[in-house]
């Protein structure tokens, strides 16, 4: 039985390392001073936003008016709160997001009408909990254009603002860089990774390809979208911007918890057998060897994939606002975080979101 418990950790470990390797490969991060975009290129910034009047307003302060952009468009999605009138006040265009069709999730039809009512060649969508640069429209759009990119998402700095936010949200994020690496690196059309609170996309390219429609249900439709299009050919790319971007998705560890656990298993856009694949190797290579070292039985398989764990801590730290204790004893989580992946895994029926209920 020993013979057999090494070789399946082994084997994890073995998955984990290939995916990790991609971070010393993986393209430069997006940065403000080296960005350079065409002047003749006009963007648009699109900004879904449902009950969002309370969140809004640093975004809006931020972006409107911002350098190289020519038109902010905040998507109303049916609020019931001041979401309309913060965005008019703010300078904003406020688009009156229609009726939710049969079939389309909320945020996904939010965006193909800010996309459909936009003006630019370029769109830049941000969530409203987004905290974005000033310099971040040019800056993508810039990267976009030189690297070739039809598709380009963002990744940002997450602001955990309570300790227990602090010490669950990197061990969840932890799981995604386990079973899909970091950003920047090549992969394949169906391992494509995205993050939809910022998307860059030349608007008639988009537009002509049918925007969302083809990925209109999807819970995460960021990433069902980015890897419809990488299948379709389209040259898609998932950059750092974390000296950009900065994210507050979540207040405390319950939101974290409910969050993450909506969407962590990809549903819709894994496999059953890639799901539990992917499960295997965060119970085994991210979260069991802490666990078999605090009782006493760590071998030298444990050694060499807590040493690797050590590895991701470090290299994500610029992913978070601030660290402290909690994100440095954040390991101690990845029991949790292996359990929410499995919960997500096995869960079944609608979810609920905003007020929603989705298939």
């Amino acid at each position: 039985m020993s013979a057999i418990s090494l070789t399946v950790r082994a084997t994890a470990g073995a998955f984990a390392i290939s995916r990790l390797a991609g971070a010393a490969r993986a393209a430069r991060p997006i940065e403000r001073d080296t960005e350079r975009t065409d002047a003749r290129s006009t963007i648009s910034v699109v900004i879904p936003a449902r009950d969002e009047a309370e969140r809004i307003g640093p975004l809006l302060e931020t972006i409107v008016g911002a350098p190289g952009v020519t038109e902010v468009l905040v998507v109303d999605d049916e609020s019931t709160d001041a979401t309309a009138g913060t965005a008019t006040a703010a300078g904003a265009h406020v688009v009156t997001g229609r009726p939710l069709p049969e079939g389309w999730a909320g945020k996904a039809w939010a965006l193909q009408q800010g996309v459909e009512a936009a003006e630019g060649e370029w769109v830049v969508t941000l969530d409203a909990d987004t905290r974005p640069d000033p310099a971040l429209p040019t800056a993508v759009v810039a990267r976009a254009i030189a690297d070739g990119f039809d598709l380009l998402t963002i990744g940002g700095r997450f602001d955990c603002p309570t300790p227990g936010a602090r010490w669950l949200h990197p061990a969840m994020l932890t799981t995604l860089v386990y079973r899909y690496g970091p950003p920047g690196i090549d992969v394949t059309a169906r391992r494509t990774m995205a993050n939809g609170q910022c998307m860059v996309l030349r608007r008639s390219l988009f537009l002509a390809a049918g925007g969302l429609a083809s990925v209109c249900g999807e819970v995460v439709e960021d990433i069902a979208l980015a890897r419809h299009l990488a299948s379709s050919g389209w040259r898609v790319g998932f950059l750092d911007g974390a000296d950009l971007l900065t994210v507050r998705m979540f207040e405390s560890f319950a939101d974290t918890w409910r969050g993450w656990g909506r969407s962590i298993a990809l549903p819709g856009v894994e496999r059953p057998t890639q799901q539990l694949a992917g499960l295997a190797v965060v119970a085994l290579a991210q979260a069991l060897p802490l666990w078999r070292l605090l009782a006493g039985r760590a071998d030298g398989v444990d050694g060499l994939l807590l040493a690797l764990r050590v590895g991701t801590l470090v290299g994500t730290r610029s992913a978070y606002l601030e660290r402290g204790v909690g994100y440095w004893l954040s390991p101690l989580a990845d029991g949790l975080a292996a359990a929410s992946l499995g919960l997500s895994i096995v869960r079944r029926g609608p979810h609920r979101w905003r007020g929603r209920i989705y298939a």
